[in-house]
Order: C-alpha cells, then structure tokens, then sequence
C-alpha cells in the first residue's frame, strides 16, 4: 500500500494553526512623563499631544494582533475628563475587542499619576478603528478575536453596535440596515 504525500498551501497549515488571537496578546501599555513641551500654558497636557500617545498605543495593539501595519480609521468620542498636569506619569492601555474582516476596534484608557499619594485616576477613553494594511496600502484580513473574560465578551459583543453606529454615522449604512441597532432607530407600529 503506497503512502500519500500531503501537500498543503503553507496559508492553509498557518490558518488550521492559528484560528483567532485573544485580547492579552496584543494587549498593551504605554508610559509618558508629561513634560514642559507636553504642556499648554495652563501646565496641563495639551489634547493633541494625549490623543497623539492614544494612537501609538493602539496602533502598537492592533499591529500587535494584525502582525501588519495598522492605520486609523475612525476616533470615537473623546471626552478630556481630567486635566493631566506637567510633571505627570501618564499610563495608556489599549486592548483589541473586535475584528471585522480587515478591521478591528481597540479600545484605549488613559490612567495618570501625581507624585503625591494621590494614587491613579481615569483621564480619559475612547476607541479606535485600525484597518489592516500591506506593504503597497491594500487591506488584509485580520484574524479574529476571541474574548476570554466577562469584561471582554461584553466589549466584543457591544463592538457590533459601535461599529454599525459610526457606519450610519459616516452615511455608509442605512439605519434600517443596522441589525443591531434596529430598536433604536425604527420604532415598532
């Protein structure tokens, strides 16, 4: 009896490897110091340079998952809850909650601490949509997430939702095409 040999496309061999990534993988957190150049003449953190150090961080997450470059594509709301003073540390985390196809949300927090005991407080949060891109700017399939904790399984599942809004939003989905947002723009006869 002669033997088969098995030849299989190496994207094949990867994908029954690998069928998804989890959060922790790509998790990140980024530390700055706010520093005098940092600052408006207030002493506080100037926003653009807060929402500059926001996108690095989520870049580095989604480039972390994608294992491609990562480029902006969509910045929810950003609400500046607490000034950040000179002199600050300023701690940002980033975690991927959902993939779609070349897409993917990560959802970033902005922590800072003072040199008095103070302790950490929330500044800040918001997320943003990395696209996948290759080397000539063409999109590519992302694989996709797999929610381990409770926290992550409700972020994943309400990711949908924030995606078909900022679609309506951006006119690129009628709201009668939202599934999951349906009860909140049709109203029932």
């Amino acid at each position: 009896m002669a033997l088969k040999r098995l030849y299989l496309p190496f994207n094949t061999i990867v994908k029954n490897i690998m069928h998804y990534k989890h959060p922790r993988q790509s998790h990140t957190v980024m530390t700055e110091l706010v520093m005098p150049n940092d600052t408006n003449p207030h002493n506080n953190l100037m926003g653009g340079n807060l929402l500059k150090w926001m996108d690095i961080a989520g870049a580095i997450c989604a480039r972390r998952h994608a294992n491609r470059i990562c480029v902006t594509a969509n910045v929810d709301n950003v609400s500046f809850k607490s000034a950040i003073k000179l002199g600050e540390v300023v701690s940002i985390e980033a975690s991927a909650t959902r993939v779609f196809n070349t897409s993917m949300e990560v959802f970033i927090q902005v922590f800072a601490e003072g040199l008095a005991s103070e302790g950490r407080r929330k500044c800040n949060e918001a997320y943003f949509t990395f696209v996948c891109v290759d080397e000539f700017g063409n999109t590519v399939r992302i694989l996709p997430l797999e929610p381990e904790t409770t926290a992550e399984t409700k972020q994943w599942e309400s990711a949908l939702r924030r995606r078909q809004m900022r679609l309506i939003l951006a006119g690129r989905m009628q709201a009668s095409e939202a599934t999951e947002l349906k009860e909140l723009f049709l109203m029932e006869s």
